[in-house]
């Protein structure tokens, strides 16, 4: 068990154009924007990292819903770190965790992942840095991922902490790469770098950096200003029906599987031995 924890404890560790705001309401971690040509540009902003806390989670619900109401032609999904485009779950929420708020972190994760997967608009994502686990999880969740060159990786890892990734996060993988590499991806928690990425269609597109990156993904977008939209966003909610539809019937047995999870001594013990190595690290 202690191997266990130390193992958990060392993968944790390691781990724009002119625009006119959309809504002054969005709140100081996510910016929302909209460009000349109609189309919303999403940027999470909770430096260093963008790891994804109940706020973050929680304007992001709010953007995503906003994109809709607002009509925009489509959503770019960003960020404002020059080098992570999310680090994924921020584990304070997980550690010695607040009964309440760590079922609504969860529930709001749900259904940030409910509003984005099953967007009636198109959707892509700029990732300008490293993405792994929920980093990896919003990028998937997009119809399109253009990732910058470099050093960075991307993929679903949870396995290297010790965590069974929930079956929506699997179906977000299986619907960009085949089920066979999906299903090694997750069993080995593989990161990809951006070539391998690249080669089995994890991701769609490079680019050279962020602004390319948002070119590429308005690129993506413009290429249904003649498709009629309501037939585009009715092929797109048939095509990802069974993913949704399957968390939509098991919120609520998903939830007591992730708090039982959360709550249990040995995931505790390592994130207390974690927690600790920060304050060492914080008193040099």
């Amino acid at each position: 068990m202690a191997s266990l924890c130390r193992l958990i404890c060392n993968n944790v560790k390691r781990a724009m154009p002119t625009a006119r705001h959309m809504s002054a309401k969005a709140g100081p971690l996510v910016d929302v924007a909209v460009d000349g040509d109609g189309i919303a540009i999403v940027t999470m902003q909770r430096l260093p990292v963008n790891s994804l806390n109940l706020e973050l989670l929680q304007e992001l619900d709010k953007a995503l819903v906003d994109v809709g109401k607002n009509k925009s032609k489509g959503m770019i999904l960003a960020s404002a770190s020059p080098t992570v485009f999310s680090a994924g779950l921020d584990i304070m929420e997980m550690y010695k965790p607040d009964p309440k708020r760590v079922e609504l972190f969860w529930t709001t994760l749900q259904g940030v992942w409910l509003k984005l997967f099953g967007s009636t608009y198109p959707t892509a994502a700029a990732i300008n840095g490293h993405a792994p686990a929920g980093g990896c999880l919003l990028s998937i969740s997009c119809e399109y991922r253009v990732m910058a060159t470099g050093k960075y990786t991307i993929g679903l890892n949870e396995t290297a902490l010790g965590i069974v990734a929930p079956m929506w996060f699997m179906d977000s993988l299986t619907s960009v790469i085949p089920q066979r590499q999906a299903e090694i991806a997750l069993t080995t928690g593989k990161m990809f770098t951006v070539d391998e990425a690249l080669k089995v269609g994890l991701i769609d597109e490079t680019a050279s950096g962020k602004d390319d990156a948002v070119a590429k993904c308005k690129q993506f977008i413009e290429r249904f200003d003649k498709i009629p939209p309501l037939a585009r966003s009715y092929t797109k909610q048939k095509v990802r029906s069974r993913a949704l539809s399957w968390l939509n019937k098991n919120r609520e047995a998903d939830l007591k599987e992730f708090l039982q999870f959360v709550n249990s001594p040995i995931v505790q013990q390592s994130l207390e031995m974690y927690m600790a190595m920060l304050k060492q690290k914080a008193a040099k």
